[in-house]
């Protein structure tokens, strides 16, 4: 049989079409990490309004708690984390912002944010403290955790 490239143009073919369907992937293949915002130092309204804004996440909540926490999805492509974590969730709720419905309760604070990712809490808390950060760790199911953090 007979060869169409040699053997070192071959190679430089494949490393070509390699680096042409690399770069055509989209953007959102690559993970966006949040662990930034998630140093508790802005608002239920700035964390969700960014992620709306960037196309992160869905803007319209897929479900309100009774305590006014609003959960959107992650946009559909969103490749999300925190502290190494996926994140499946994001959470947030401000007072009197039209951003958010309003459960039946009483609401969690006055401003909330956060995510819910897949991994057990112990190695969670662990990722969020060696990173110095003062966000609440809370256990939601077996390998389900929240990441939050609240205003008074």
């Amino acid at each position: 049989m007979k060869r169409f490239l040699s053997s070192a143009a071959s190679r430089a073919f494949c490393a070509a079409a390699l680096a042409v369907a690399s770069g055509a992937l989209p953007l959102a293949a690559h993970a966006t990490a949040l662990d930034a915002p998630l140093a508790c130092n802005e608002s239920g309204h700035q964390f969700i309004a960014d992620l709306a804004g960037q196309q992160l996440i869905d803007p319209k909540p897929t479900r309100v708690e009774s305590n006014s926490i609003n959960a959107f999805s992650p946009a559909q492509g969103a490749d999300l984390t925190a502290f190494g974590f996926h994140i499946f969730a994001v959470v947030g709720y401000e007072k009197d912002d039209p951003m958010f419905r309003v459960g039946e309760g009483e609401p969690v604070a006055r401003s909330a944010y956060g995510v819910v990712v897949f991994g057990s809490e112990s190695k969670v808390r662990s990722a969020v403290t060696a990173a110095g950060g003062t966000a609440i760790v809370h256990r939601v199911a077996p390998l389900i955790t929240a990441i939050f953090c609240k205003r008074s």
